[in-house]
């Protein structure tokens, strides 16, 4: 099995670990059969890739087999966020639904035990092509029965359909949210979207949270059937410039054509 290093810094402080632990407590009780998460956000820079990557760590670390699939093949932030290095030919999710390698060429043991990782292997100008079909649905249940839990790290929903669709191979999805910054309309558009789907959102996140605003009382607590986790002073992690000039700069392009 091919390598992947992943050498950015994961660590988190007392708070986050806190955080992250309520959120995958809350995710292993949402049932057996919940086992290929998608996770996904209303915008850019909202934090998505951080807690994907998070919650695969903190499951791991429980002692489950986690692998970490990015399927962002817009605009991945994944690799160069984490310092990710792969060995081999570096073959990627975008490969192997194209046709140009096999399912063992794509999946990659970290350094990190009992963390496993998919690339996007390259960026993909019409990812629904690839990801819209039998072979991608193929693939999820594969990873599905071969690792105990399966994280996917998708577009944000309220930008491109790419979310939706891997959600119709998918268990269940997260929605991350940025405090302060996403709109009740996207919220709820991103919502009606999913669940077109006829995949159950689990939760949300709500991402970027000073702590300053929320007392130690509300920090910790959380409600609802599935649990609405609250984590900030991470800020850092979820703002990726590069991320959404990338989708808008190509649609901007794409209304000039």
């Amino acid at each position: 099995m091919q390598k992947a290093t992943i050498k950015g810094n994961l660590t988190l402080d007392y708070a986050g670990n806190e955080a992250l632990n309520t959120i995958c407590s809350n995710l292993t009780f949402s049932g057996k059969n919940i086992r290929k998460i998608v996770i996904t956000s209303c915008e850019p820079n909202d934090g998505k890739s951080f807690v994907a990557i998070q919650t695969a760590v903190n499951m791991a670390k429980r002692g489950k087999r986690v692998l970490m699939m990015d399927a962002d093949l817009r605009l991945s932030i994944m690799d160069t966020q984490y310092e990710i290095e792969l060995t081999g030919p570096k073959f990627g999710l975008a490969h192997l639904l194209s046709g140009q390698c096999q399912i063992d060429e794509i999946v990659y043991e970290t350094n990190l035990q009992n963390v496993f990782y998919v690339p996007i292997g390259t960026d993909v100008q019409a990812p629904l092509s690839l990801i819209a079909t039998p072979d991608f649905d193929n693939l999820v249940n594969v990873m599905g029965e071969t690792f105990d839990f399966v994280v996917i790290d998708a577009p944000p929903v309220g930008l491109v359909i790419d979310a939706a669709e891997i959600a119709k191979s998918c268990d269940g999805c997260v929605l991350v949210l940025e405090y302060n910054k996403t709109h009740r309309r996207a919220l709820q558009d991103a919502k009606d979207q999913m669940e077109r789907t006829g995949v159950p959102i689990l939760g949300c996140v709500l991402n970027k949270v000073t702590m300053d605003r929320l007392s130690t009382k509300k920090y910790y607590s959380y409600g609802g059937k599935y649990g609405y986790n609250k984590y900030g002073k991470y800020g850092k992690y979820g703002k990726y410039g590069r991320y959404e000039a990338g989708y808008y700069r190509r649609e901007k392009q794409k209304g000039k054509e």
